[in-house]
């Protein structure tokens, strides 16, 4: 792995999360606001977006290892999705804090009567428990039953795609995007599992 890969990729995962907190001390703090007319809805939208973007880019991690013929990428792919459950778990308490006031009993009823907020607190839980048991300890607690495990992340990217394309009311453009690059990545997974080696999808010197 290029010495540099890890942190730089850090970094850029941080930055938004960063941007967030300077614009709302900034707001707190009487300087002008740059999150827009309704800053809880820039913030749930844009967290929402970076939650679904790391999870892409942690499901694109196996097909780039195997078309660019770089195993090391697969060092980045826990990192990679911890901050998808981070930008996720943000999203929710954006939700819960800024549109529900920390209601909990409000957040029951949200998740019983408005199926794309079920949909995406499912996603939310999934990846939940898989940042939960992503460690080396969880690993070898559960063995053979980890990687099973941890192939609910695909079930978490189809519900978190239905999320988004439930909440758009005009512009599906994003939306479809989204739900493209995860059927690609997941169909690729398909491919290489059943067809013979020769015939893969790998990266050949």
């Amino acid at each position: 792995m290029p010495r540099y890969f890890k942190p730089l990729l850090f970094c850029v995962f941080c930055l938004p999360a960063g941007w967030w907190c300077y614009q709302v001390w900034a707001v707190l703090y009487g300087y002008p606001n740059r999150l827009g007319p309704d800053p809880a809805k820039t913030l749930a939208l844009e967290s929402g977006e970076w939650a679904i973007i790391a999870l892409i880019a942690s499901l694109a991690v196996t097909p780039l290892r195997y078309l660019l013929g770089s195993p090391w990428l697969w060092q980045a792919r826990r990192m990679v999705g911890l901050f998808a459950f981070f930008y996720a778990a943000l999203h929710f308490l954006v939700f819960l804090l800024l549109y529900l006031g920390l209601d909990w009993t409000a957040l029951g009823r949200e998740i019983a009567e408005r199926p794309y907020i079920t949909v995406g607190f499912a996603a939310f839980m999934l990846l939940l428990l898989l940042a939960a048991t992503s460690f080396a300890k969880a690993q070898r607690s559960l063995g053979r039953s980890w990687k099973l495990l941890h192939r609910a992340v695909y079930g978490a990217a189809v519900l978190a795609v239905l999320h988004v394309v439930w909440i758009v009311r005009s512009d599906f453009g994003e939306a479809l995007l989204y739900a493209m690059l995860v059927f690609v990545l997941l169909g690729y997974r398909v491919l290489h599992k059943i067809l013979p080696p020769e015939r893969r999808f790998v990266w050949r010197r």
